[in-house]
């Protein structure tokens, strides 16, 4: 498996991603799938992958046949003043080591790209957390919803 930085043309596949009700039943509570359409494309890309410096990346997880599988992202949140990660695994192709993988890779490019901490929001019953956890991050904060998890790069 690898990271890869996606072409627009592959797109598709996080639309594709986004739209699964399975893949995106982690985001129930604020509102499950999420639309990615078309026209909004130039503008995520440029935004993401076309101009991104080192406070944001973003990868597609490729596995070994091929496929893209899920994705991967940190970016720096002005508002939370933190580095936040996104990783989302396709349902189909959940529990085979992708996202401790993309986890473990984002830590290294962020520690590359000089950045000592890291967060990120998980819901609370989101199994994930645990993934998290055997990765080295610690619970900074908890509300009723969500835990605030971290890790020093």
């Amino acid at each position: 498996m690898k990271l890869v930085k996606p072409q627009i043309s592959d797109l598709w596949f996080r639309k594709e991603l986004l739209a699964d009700e399975n893949t995106m039943s982690y985001n129930q509570k604020w509102g499950g799938v999420i639309p990615f359409c078309e026209d909004r494309w130039n503008d995520w890309y440029a935004q993401w992958i076309g101009n991104a410096d080192q406070d944001t990346f973003y990868r597609y997880i490729k596995n070994d046949a091929g496929s893209f599988v899920g994705e991967c992202a940190y970016h720096y949140d002005s508002d939370e003043q933190k580095y936040l990660i996104d990783i989302i695994i396709m349902d189909r192709f959940r529990d085979r080591g992708y996202g401790g993988y993309a986890l473990d890779e984002l830590c290294k490019e962020a520690k590359l790209n000089g950045i000592r901490r890291i967060y990120d929001n998980i819901a609370i019953d989101n199994p994930s957390v645990k993934l998290f956890e055997r990765c080295g991050f610690v619970e900074e904060d908890r509300t009723a919803e969500v835990i605030m998890l971290r890790k020093d790069l």
